[in-house]
């Protein structure tokens, strides 16, 4: 019996010890890859910042654009890249997370919603120079929108809406049964419930989605391309004309006007994204930590 444990036991050690090896060389392929990840990050942002920076100035980024871009800034492009972006999240921010508490919460779960869930997710992944052909024919087209802000902010607002709803589900359904249950036993309604519980438990979710939806906007050109126009003024009305930071960058490119505004573009680009993001980072550990406190 003691020579049967003995076996036993070195068979134990050896197939845990064999265990160790495999978990070391997972470990191994995972930091390698993550490493190989962010080292391709960092080189395409390095190159980036290490060809626009220098051609970066103050008169770069408070002047308006001269000479088809060769000459002048961007900051109208700047402006009007905030408007697209806070008018693009007005349209289909609301729109996303009512849609998303009626899939969760008051229909009934069966064909119709698993359809419904399937062109959602298949929407996110169709290219955007289809829904800026779509925003071409029906707002610029058909409503009578021509090229403009509005027509741009609307074609945005389709393009991230179906991200914007499967994320705003998907943090709407990890919100614990428990909460709602007693805030129903509680005596509140159940749209009372939603607003006061459900949606502020979900909040940090949304807000990643909103966040998602913001680098989109700010890095799309072809759905823009046949609904924004090329105006590099600031947009006065929803009805002018517009160039975002994207489009400018893509027509500097493209015709080959400046490789060094096109670079000082780029990085400008990027550097405001970035900001964007740490300012929701800070956002949505406030709200954790105000949550957490309560």
């Amino acid at each position: 019996m003691n020579k049967d444990f003995g076996l036993t036991k070195e068979f134990v050690l050896k197939n845990r010890a064999k265990q160790k090896r495999r978990q070391r060389t997972a470990f191994v392929f995972l930091y390698l890859a993550a490493g190989i990840a962010v080292g391709v990050l960092l080189v395409i942002i390095g190159f980036i910042f290490a060809n626009g920076l220098k051609e970066i100035s103050w008169e770069f980024l408070t002047s308006g654009v001269k000479d088809a871009g060769r000459e002048g800034g961007i900051f109208p492009l700047i402006i009007n890249t905030l408007y697209l972006v806070g008018l693009g999240l007005l349209f289909a921010a609301p729109l996303a997370v009512l849609a998303a508490i009626y899939m969760t919460e008051y229909s009934k779960q069966g064909a119709v919603i698993s359809v419904i869930r399937f062109f959602t997710t298949n929407l996110a992944g169709i290219p955007s120079i289809i829904f800026g052909l779509f925003g071409y024919m029906f707002f610029t087209k058909m409503l009578g929108w021509s090229w403009s802000l509005l027509s741009g902010s609307a074609t945005i607002a389709v393009v991230i809406l179906p991200t914007l709803i499967r994320t705003s589900e998907e943090a709407i359904m990890t919100v614990p049964a428990g909460y709602k249950e007693g805030s129903l036993a509680l005596g509140a309604t159940k749209w009372q419930t939603m607003r006061k519980v459900v949606i502020p438990t979900a909040s940090p979710g949304i807000i990643n989605g909103i966040i998602l939806g913001m680098g989109r906007i700010f890095g799309e050109t072809a759905a823009l391309f046949f609904t924004l126009g090329s105006g590099t003024e600031i947009a006065n009305s929803l009805m002018d004309s517009a160039r975002s930071l994207s489009l400018h960058l893509y027509t500097l490119a493209k015709q080959g006007i400046s490789p060094g505004k096109s670079y000082a573009t780029a990085t400008v680009l990027v550097v405001i994204v970035l900001i964007l993001n740490l300012i929701a980072g800070i956002f949505d550990r406030r709200i954790n930590r105000y949550k957490e406190n309560r």
